[in-house]
């Protein structure tokens, strides 16, 4: 058996991780297959690469010159990837189901006439951050628990578009529940649940936790596509979780959670060889802009968004090496931003 890219990705992650467990959590691949993956590698090299133990895994001598060289190749492909999967002034955007996702698309293509959009749109913000690592996207919106994290790989950049947004729920228009300003989650108890999109995301593990604290075991009926669930909701067999600025539809009532129990990071991630951070400020300006109008138009979540209307304007990490045109509270239409173009650059 011949050396394959998968492989080489395989080592990469164990290395950027420090172990096997988080490297699988990357790849989004099970713990028993990053395993195998390793130690197929290690037999056609014929030697070790990584000492394991319960500190984690750390590289050999040898696993240190392997991992040169491993890098060197994942990069290239990388950046093989990102020269084929599109022609030159082609954004490849991805982003969690939200319900400005059309309008936002609108406002992309409005705002920056000479780019050609694409969008991908996915409720797994980890598979996003895999397809972004991969070269299969340039920028994306990931939605991802509070209580949960995912690994920032280095070769992407980040932004925080809202931090701790509230999770609510959707119930039908007849539920006892919707004529609420809000409902405590152990209210819910007796409901069957509609499972949380993205799961592995941590919106599943933080339902759990959020629940169990409530004094119950949410019973999970339903596995739906994405925004597949309303049938179910409106005709009262069934509640979900929802973000905040969704509208319901015909049945459907979203009603805030008491306490807010469950909430969420927005943020914005993307490929620093495909983009630079101020082209990513555009993009920026204009999600952030567009959600800010969504929130605005819920009369469910147009109370909180109004007393923080900044919560999602923070400054850029540490380690991007660039200084952000300072961004101001999203006010009027996207397009009346200034901020860089986001053309591609190239790989």
């Amino acid at each position: 058996m011949d050396l394959e890219i998968r492989h080489l990705r395989v080592v990469c992650a164990i290395a950027d991780t420090g172990s096997i467990s988080k490297a699988a959590s990357r790849l989004g691949i099970s713990q028993p297959s990053v395993t195998t993956l390793l130690q197929r590698v290690e037999r056609m090299v014929g030697h070790q690469i990584f000492q394991r133990g319960r500190g984690g895994a750390r590289s050999t001598t040898f696993g240190e010159q392997f991992l040169q060289r491993a890098r060197l190749l994942v990069a290239e492909m990388d950046a093989l990837g990102g020269e084929v999967a599109g022609p030159a002034g082609t954004i490849r955007f991805g982003s969690v189901h939200m319900e400005c996702v059309s309008s936002l698309f609108q406002r992309l293509e409005t705002s920056f006439p000479d780019i050609s959009f694409s969008m991908c749109v996915e409720p797994s913000s980890l598979r996003l951050a895999q397809r972004l690592v991969h070269g299969d996207l340039d920028v994306a919106v990931l939605a991802i628990a509070e209580s949960h994290q995912i690994p920032l790989p280095q070769e992407l950049g980040e932004r925080v578009l809202a931090s701790a947004i509230p999770v609510y729920v959707a119930v039908s228009s007849a539920h006892r529940a919707a004529g609420l300003r809000e409902i405590p989650l152990e209210g819910l108890k007796e409901e069957a649940w509609i499972r949380p999109p993205g799961g592995e995301d941590g919106s599943l593990s933080a339902l759990w936790q959020a629940a169990r604290k409530a004094g119950f075991t949410p019973r999970i009926q339903f596995d739906v596509p994405s925004g597949g669930g309303r049938q179910l909701v409106s005709s009262g067999r069934a509640v979900q979780l929802v973000e905040p600025t969704s509208h319901g539809g015909p049945g459907v009532t979203v009603v805030p959670l008491a306490g807010e129990p469950l909430r969420m990071h927005l943020t914005l991630w993307w490929h620093r060889r495909r983009m630079s951070a101020e082209q990513a400020d555009g993009l920026f300006q204009v999600i952030l802009a567009t959600y800010s109008t969504f929130a605005m138009e819920s009369p469910v979540f147009q109370p909180r968004w109004s007393r923080h209307p900044s919560a999602g304007l923070t400054a850029p990490r540490d380690d991007e090496q660039h200084s952000h045109r300072p961004a101001s509270a999203p006010r009027g239409a996207a397009g009346s931003t200034t901020a860089t173009s986001p053309r591609r650059r190239s790989a």
